[in-house]
């Protein structure tokens, strides 16, 4: 511990928790747009299409599914491979920018396929299928097709994934349109934007011998009518204003945090480089933590209303330290192997998982809820349902708590 971090102010955990739902549009619901939260928070974890619709319910006043549907129509968000390898739904800007920052982990992450692309010229690979793409969207195994009748003897899965870490390739639509049903198809990120065309060089005999794979073009073509105000394509920028904005929407952070939420390395510098413009506290195992000066930061014992989150929330991954946010008897509750269940908040802290049945919304806490607790988390409830799915009529239940 440096004499700077030991002399720092401390933050405890309850302190950290309202900070971070504060930042995160957790402590009260924000008038915001559904296009500046996306911007504000850096974006939404969106593996699966329905959870960035229910992660702006639960932090915008007023918002209706229809408004982030319409803004990924009109290709002002779009679906993308960025952070921790995992899809997000990002502005437009922010597609174009966040996606070549963490390139060096998408690099990394093909070392995991190495065995499956012995022989296969990654440069190549991504010549071609960035034409590929762009001559009309691909689903991945339209891609495996395609690329594997250049490099046979490849594993095809690994070939479609090569292509998705070197290419800024996004899910066009109706997939992630509130209320529609689509396939994952891809194109590159530029193409689908609209901006200027991004034509790489392809070797004669390889445009000779790939058979163009076939597909459906989706309802929004990109040939169609871009967004006017479509940003220019950016070279990867800097991480510094990353860090920045980082630490405005899920401050005050250790660098190991920023890491963790990025999936990059090495940020230590950044980090010493922005120190002059940071003011830092310590958390309280020690460790420093960075915050910008006028970021807000509540009493620890400001109310914090129950909230309603669907799986994958950032507000539960991106910090190495999560226990801001999920109390340390909770660890791993939230998921089952693979799967990620939806959760619910109680006191700003994670207290259970909630679901979905045919007529019915079944809240499963952790612990044991107060009389008082089990009626607010209803009242959200009901609000979560009116504005997610209104006309339709839900049972609220509690249901046995989870062991």
């Amino acid at each position: 511990m440096t004499k700077t971090t030991a002399t720092a102010p401390v933050l405890g955990t309850r302190a950290l928790n309202r900070a971070t739902l504060e930042r995160q549009l957790l402590l009260r619901r924000s008038p915001l747009s559904a296009k500046a939260a996306v911007e504000h928070l850096l974006g939404l974890q969106a593996q699966n299409v329905k959870p960035p619709y229910y992660a702006l319910a639960a932090r915008l006043d007023g918002f209706t599914p229809e408004e982030l549907s319409g803004l990924m129509a009109d290709r002002e968000v779009v679906r993308i491979v960025t952070m921790r390898s995992t899809i997000h739904t990002h502005t437009a800007a922010d597609a174009l920018t966040l996606r070549p920052l963490v390139q060096p982990a998408r690099d990394r992450e093909l070392t995991n396929f190495r065995k499956g692309l012995v022989g296969v010229d990654l440069d190549r690979l991504a010549a071609l299928a960035h034409d590929l793409v762009e001559a009309e969207p691909r689903t991945m195994k339209q891609l495996r097709e395609a690329l594997q009748t250049e490099w046979p003897q490849a594993d095809p899965q690994a070939l479609a994934i090569a292509a998705r870490c070197k290419l800024p390739l996004v899910q066009v639509t109706p997939r992630g349109l509130w209320g529609q049903s689509g396939q994952v198809a891809l194109t590159t990120a530029q193409h689908w934007l609209g901006l200027a065309p991004t034509t790489r060089s392809m070797p004669a005999a390889a445009a000779q011998s790939t058979a163009p794979a076939t597909a459906t073009a989706p309802a929004s073509s990109p040939t169609s009518a871009a967004p006017s105000d479509a940003p220019p394509a950016e070279a990867a920028p800097a991480p510094d204003a990353t860090v920045l904005r980082y630490l405005a929407a899920f401050g005050p952070a250790s660098v190991k945090d920023m890491q963790t939420w990025a999936g990059l390395t090495r940020l230590r510098e950044v980090f010493e480089r922005l120190r002059p413009q940071l003011v830092t506290f310590r958390d309280e195992s020690g460790v420093e933590l960075f915050d910008l000066p006028e970021a807000p930061r509540p009493d620890a014992e400001t109310p914090a209303p129950p909230r309603f989150l669907p799986e994958f929330d950032n507000l539960l991954l991106s910090h190495a330290d999560r226990t801001r946010v999920v109390p340390a008897e909770y660890r791993g509750r939230s998921w089952t192997g693979n799967q990620a269940y939806c959760t619910f908040l109680v006191d700003g802290f994670l207290a259970g998982v909630w679901r979905l049945e045919e007529g019915a919304l079944v809240i499963e806490p952790f612990g044991t809820l107060t009389k008082a607790q089990r009626a607010e988390l209803a009242q959200e409830a009901v609000r979560m349902l009116d504005t997610m799915h209104p006309g339709t009529s839900y049972d609220i239940r509690f249901g046995t708590v989870m062991p």
